[in-house]
Order: structure tokens, then sequence, then C-alpha cells
């Protein structure tokens, strides 16, 4: 039972129980209806994308929970909100259809990890974190405490119980830890939810003393707009966020006209902010492939529209690749506090002597430039032959079954391989 008579007098309400008391409060509107549903099936695809990725059979031995969220990030195909840089529904999801929660609970903890992912800030992220873990963990036990119907003084308890979980770093990036730490994440605030539900305590005020050390600013903490401030980006290309702006250019470039000429050198400019995550110049693997910017313009050249195929291990090695990655140089310039602030601009100077540019500001799928029914349609379809028939008619009462369904069975040979490890 939560510590509703421990007899002492609260002289400051904590940030675990104001995003709690908001979770249970807020009531959803047609758009984050809408956001949910999106969500839902966007995830779904994502995490069934990977039936073939090597890190399946490796995680086959998680929890549901831990399964799905590490499923979910793998392909770098989840989507991502940006004021927080956290990957919401990877987390959000899993952990609310591992309790049996639907779209209600999902938005709570959707929301709380949006909110708490702010308040950690850029400099919480550029200081190392991965904050879609560390703002994940809390934001995950929220769903689960809504799903299994805790009150606002449990739910606060989860929070906190959460709080020596909520881990994770950017050192992991380019290997499978990175989504196994997401998984790792996910599974914690579940596990905080079901220990509290048992009869476990903790201290609502662990999470203030969790922030102060790592550097959040708890009145930072904005309890207005919609459930999940800004919306969240979803990804067109199965490759890190950072990489999604580049990719637009050039396919912008080449959509104008095709390229008569080779290319000679490729000139790539962007606040340093942008490409933070793409710490890899000449990338080896395929998970090393979707964090580099020069493979993000070599792949977006050789192969127009980047998929799964251009990021496995034997795509990110060929030879026209490493031949273009040569060819690229980047001028980073200072400032910026996030993965979208400026602009991207792209030129190649061709042999004939004349050179092509494209410039821009948003990529497909950002939430200013939200997915078409047809880009979504055509994301689930990439994502296996079955995926967009298995999603028909999904709802939250029934996408628990499908995964376990889907991921106890071999999958079939047809759906995309991710090739990362």
């Amino acid at each position: 039972m939560a510590n509703a008579d421990r007899g002492e007098e609260k002289l400051v309400t904590s940030s675990a129980e104001q995003l709690a008391q908001w979770a249970h409060d807020y009531t959803p509107t047609e758009e984050d209806e809408a956001l949910a549903r999106r969500s839902l099936r966007d995830t779904l695809g994502v995490v069934l994308a990977a039936r073939q990725d090597p890190l399946r059979r490796i995680a086959d031995d998680l929890s549901d929970t831990a399964r799905w969220a590490t499923l979910g990030h793998v392909l770098s195909f989840d989507d991502l909100h940006m004021p927080s840089t956290t990957h919401i529904s990877a987390v959000c999801v899993s952990a609310v259809l591992a309790t049996g929660g639907g779209a209600r609970a999902y938005l709570g903890a959707a929301g709380v990890m949006a909110r708490l992912g702010t308040a950690l800030g850029w400099s919480h992220y550029t200081s190392g974190w991965h904050a879609t873990c560390t703002a994940g963990a809390p934001a995950a036990a929220v769903g689960a405490a809504l799903s299994l119907g805790l009150d606002p003084r449990q739910t606060a308890e989860a929070i906190a119980l959460a709080v020596p979980a909520a881990g994770g770093v950017q050192r992991a990036f380019g290997t499978a830890a990175k989504a196994l730490q997401v998984g790792f994440a996910a599974e914690a605030g579940v596990r905080a939810a079901r220990l509290v539900a048992a009869g476990a305590d903790a201290d609502p005020r662990a999470l203030d003393q969790w922030l102060g050390l790592i550097g959040g600013d708890p009145s930072a903490l904005d309890f207005s707009g919609p459930a999940v401030p800004g919306g969240l980006a979803v990804k067109i290309f199965p490759c890190c966020y950072s990489m999604q702006r580049p990719i637009g250019a050039i396919r912008q470039m080449l959509a104008e006209a095709p390229l008569e000429s080779k290319i000679e050198r490729i000139h790539v400019s962007t606040p340093r902010s942008t490409v933070r995550p793409l710490v890899y110049h000449r990338p080896r693997t395929g998970l090393e492939g979707k964090l580099s910017l020069e493979y993000a313009i070599a792949a977006a050249l050789l192969d127009g529209n980047p998929g799964f195929d251009s990021f496995t291990t034997e795509a990110v090695t060929r030879l026209a690749a490493d031949e273009l990655v040569d060819r690229t140089t980047a001028e980073l310039t200072e400032g910026g506090a996030g993965l979208l602030d400026g602009d991207v601009r792209v030129v190649l100077e061709l042999s004939d002597g004349t050179s092509r540019s494209a410039v821009m500001a948003l990529p497909p799928g950002s939430p200013t430039r939200p997915p078409t029914e047809d880009d979504l349609r055509a994301k689930l379809l990439s994502c296996g032959p079955d995926v967009l028939e298995l999603l028909t008619d999904l709802d939250w009462s029934s996408a628990a079954v499908l995964l376990r369904s889907q991921l106890n069975t071999e999958a079939s040979s047809e759906a995309p391989a991710g090739g990362n490890i």
C-alpha cells in the first residue's frame, strides 16, 4: 500500500507526485487519441520488422516488456520526441501493452516521458546520457501504474522506485547495447509498478534528488499543452533521426534532376548539435551506419530511398559507399540545442565543373511536416510483406497477443533483415 499513513507533513509536492497527478488527471483530446493510434501501429510495425534482426534471438530470453522495447529500437526506425530527444513509443507502448493497458495509459506515460526528458534538457544529452533510458524508466512506471489501476500516490512511488534503473549512456551507440538498454529501462518501469502494486513503498522525493544529481531542472516541468507537447517525429528512413534531414536533402536534389556527372566532392554544413549522435565517420557495421552523417549521404546517393537493405554490414562497407564517404567533408557551425536546429545544406561538386545543392530545414515525418497516410502505409509495407495485413483493425487489446504470437514463432524468411550486428 502507498504510505498515506506515514504522518509526515508534506511542505512541498515532489516532482514525482506532480507527474503522477498530471498523468491521472489529464483528459485526452481527439488529437491525442489519434497520436496514440498512430504510435501503436508505427511501433508494432517496427517491432515486427525486427523479427529477422540478429538481436531478436539474443533478446528472446528477456521479459515481454524488455524484448518489445529492444526490438522497437534496434532498427532505429522508432518515433522521436524532439524537445526531450527521447524515443517515446518504443518504451511507452511496450510497457503499457505488457501490463494490459490502452491508449489512456500510453498517453499518460508518453506525456511524463516528454516532460521529464525536456526537464533533463539538452545538456543532459550532450553530457553523454541516453535520454530515452533516463526519462524512459520513470515513464514506463507511469504507463504500467495506470494500466494496473494504481492511484496517484502509488504511481509517484513507482516513479521513485524506477529511479535506480534510470540510466543509459551514448557510449552504447553503434552496438547491441543501445537497444538493449532501452529494453532494460522499459522493464525497470514495469517492475517498479508491479512491486508497488504488491506493497513495496518508495519516497517520491527520490526523483528530485536524482534530477539534481544528473543536471535536470525540476522547475522546468511544464504541465500545459497536449499530452505530448510538440508531437512526435515519425522516421521515414530506418536510421538515426539526425540522418533524416541529410537524406531528405539528397532526395530533394535528385528529384529535381538526375546526376549526369561523377561526384568529385561533397560538402555538408549544419549546426553541430544536429549531428551529435552521429559518431561514426567511417562505419564498418550496419548499426554504425545508422549513426553516420557521411554514410547518410552515401546511402541516399546510391540507393535513392534508403531502407533496411541500406543498413546491412555489406551495404555499409561496399566500395562505392567508401568512396563517397572519403569525398565528404562536414562544416559544423557552433551553437544549436537540438537535432533540428538551423538547416542542413549539401553541395555536390561534379566532374564537369558544375555543382548541385539542396537545403532542408524539416525532414519528412517531422512534427510540423507530419507523414501522410501514404507515407505511413509505405513504411509499414517496408516492415514486412505481412505487416500491413497484421495491423489492420489492430487495437490495444489485441496488440500484445499479436506480438506474442509473432515473436514466439519462427519469423517469415521474407521479413526484412536488419543485419546490424
